[in-house]
């Protein structure tokens, strides 16, 4: 089995689909919103991972008022943030976050904090110090603003960042900010990211003498 080694001075995690499997809540949310407004469900879940829920509605009704999705968006949180039946972490994930436990890593999430936090829980998952949530950007993904915040936060440049990501509007989010990219499961494979895994079993964690984070990454 071959691996790639990438080094970072820092990690920037998204949460769904990255960290946790939040598939079927989403696809049960989305479903029930596009045959509501007369759309096709499974052209709508093409579009949903990744984006904030206002910015997803805006792709697949866009001649409706913004307000409107905004709105829809504040319900749709609320219907996803009670729900956590399926709820579970992705293969591998907390081994890597006890692994990258002291070393510098940030959230950075199209969920708000309430939803970040009620899906990190069922998942049993940590929940990192520093985070990016959707109430802390003004562009969802794939603009790069999230994760440009949290590299400005963990106090390194783009440069020293390699972002784990799902989806194309996340992967897109990490290029745009000019990070690195390894994607996680089956959206990112088609998608070119600089590694991709399967889950994060596929990833060892190791820190050099000077603090900088080693991946080791096994191809699947």
């Amino acid at each position: 089995m071959s691996a790639t080694v990438l080094t970072a001075s820092a990690l920037l995690l998204d949460m769904d689909g990255t960290l946790v499997n939040s598939d079927a809540v989403v696809e049960r949310c989305w479903r029930r919103w596009a045959l509501k407004h007369g759309l096709d469900p499974e052209a709508a879940l093409k579009v949903v991972h990744g984006r904030q829920g206002y910015a997803t509605m805006a792709v697949l009704l866009p001649d409706r008022p913004v307000e409107e999705n905004h709105a829809d968006n504040r319900v749709m949180l609320a219907e996803e943030t009670a729900d956590v039946d399926g709820v579970v972490p992705v293969g591998g994930a907390p081994a890597f976050m006890a692994a990258i436990a002291g070393l510098p890593h940030a959230l950075v999430t199209s969920a708000d904090s309430a939803l970040a936090t009620a899906r990190m829980t069922a998942a049993a998952l940590p929940m990192p110090a520093v985070r990016v949530t959707a109430e802390q950007v003004g562009a969802s993904k794939p603009d790069p603003e999230g994760f440009l915040k949290g590299a400005a936060e963990l106090g390194f440049g783009p440069a020293d960042c390699i972002v784990f990501e799902d989806s194309e509007a996340g992967i897109a989010a990490g290029r745009a900010a000019g990070m690195r990219v390894v994607g996680v499961g089956p959206r990112a494979a088609a998608l070119s990211p600089d590694a991709h895994v399967e889950d994060l079993t596929q990833i060892r964690v190791e820190t050099a003498e000077d603090g900088t984070i080693r991946l080791h990454v096994s191809a699947a």
